[in-house]
């Protein structure tokens, strides 16, 4: 553990402002979840939005409801590289994982392999917008409409983001977003499921009224933790739970047995300036993903126009990731690696390929690390991000 200014990968910054409304809310059982459900409607231009506990229990809950639509289709097709969360919402939800492999360079789907993978017993696709790069949702459209397939819009990581004018997560049948730490909002872990159609949103509604809300004392605790989370994100505190191993940092894992409860009401209250919030980070982003596009001398329209959460970048080979990892670490710099594998390594899952290879996936978990866009990046930490990259790439 090493006291120095450190940068957290990622960031969404929460008020004291919004804590005070959460601790209120909480002390007084003021209920706002009609309130911002409404604004969630307006600003998507959605008619029917849920509140889940995660973006995880948001995925679980509409494959649940999309498998009473279609009775006898069980395939969910996803990205051979995605966040471990989804295949665990898949497995969860008593469905089978169907992988294709992906275009290193968009991190969006191997369209040349996604026609091979579906069949008659798909049920749904799952395009990713990682790191809030938009995928290609024309040509997932036109695909999914022609098999009569449903389009499920993980855009997680890509609230506020936009397609040819659309909002990602409105683009699909229904989509979901994660209110986890990290994300481009936060109100320390939560979901958003949105949908424009009536058929869906009547069966994600008759799942969601089976979700317990949490206790009190689970309120307190969580309120307490976004307290500590608060406090702690800040550059010049970061570097203590950066180098406490038990809080697992960054780390992301699969897990097919977890809580599945609606987001709380103090939860919902400390999202009372949600959109403010949203646009004003997003902004940030945008604008230190262009700087990072310039510095890096990178090429890409939608990566252009998107807030990234994180920005990708692949390094050259394995051995140079790990010396640019292991030199901006030292410096807290906030470079992180992602996924450390793609999803047929899991070892929960190995053996439903038949040792398939996905090529593309594995060289981005291997290559692939991430650098930070959030409000506490400075034009100095850049200069010393860029200072490191050379000297592994130079």
């Amino acid at each position: 553990m090493k006291i120095q200014r450190t940068l957290p990968p990622a960031a969404a910054p929460v008020s004291l402002r919004s804590l005070f409304h959460g601790l209120k809310t909480l002390l007084l059982g003021k209920n706002e979840t009609g309130k911002r459900l409404e604004e969630l409607k307006a600003y998507f231009n959605v008619k029917h939005t849920f509140f889940v506990s995660s973006g995880k229990v948001g995925l679980y809950v509409i494959l649940t409801a999309l498998k009473s639509l279609s009775i006898g289709k069980r395939q969910v097709v996803i990205p051979a590289y995605t966040c471990f969360s989804v295949p665990s919402a898949v497995v969860k939800a008593g469905l089978e994982v169907a992988l294709c492999d992906i275009n290193p360079e968009t991190f969006d789907f191997d369209y040349g392999g996604l026609d091979s993978v579906l069949n008659e017993k798909t049920l749904c696709v799952v395009p990713n917008h990682l790191f809030g790069i938009p995928a290609d949702m024309d040509r997932i459209r036109e695909i999914c409409a022609r098999k009569k397939i449903f389009i499920v819009e993980d855009a997680a990581q890509a609230m506020g983001g936009t397609y040819r004018g659309r909002k990602l997560g409105t683009l699909g049948d229904v989509g979901f977003f994660s209110l986890g730490r990290g994300k481009n909002i936060t109100c320390g872990g939560g979901g958003i499921v949105v949908t424009d159609s009536d058929d869906i949103a009547e069966a994600v509604s008759k799942e969601h009224r089976k979700l317990d809300s949490p206790c009190f004392f689970e309120d307190v605790k969580d309120l307490w933790t976004l307290l500590l989370m608060t406090v702690f994100l800040h550059p010049s505190l970061y570097w203590l739970p950066a180098g406490i191993p038990f809080l697992e940092l960054g780390q992301t894992s699969f897990h097919e047995d977890f809580p599945v409860r609606r987001l709380s009401r103090m939860k919902v209250a400390v999202l009372k300036d949600w959109k403010d919030q949203l646009e004003r980070l997003n902004r940030q982003r945008s604008r230190v993903t262009a700087s990072w596009i310039t510095r890096l001398g990178l090429q890409g329209e939608r990566m252009s126009s998107a807030p990234c959460l994180r920005m990708p970048v692949l390094a050259d080979s394995t051995s140079c990731r790990e010396k640019f990892y292991s030199a901006s670490s030292k410096r807290g710099l906030g470079v992180s690696s992602l996924y450390p594998s793609p999803i047929n390594e899991i070892t929960q899952l190995r053996g439903k390929w038949n040792g398939k290879a996905f090529v593309s996936a594995k060289r981005v978990s291997e290559r692939l690390l991430t650098l930070p866009t959030h409000t506490f990046v400075c034009e100095k930490d850049q200069d010393e991000i860029m200072k490191c990259w050379a000297l592994c790439h130079g």
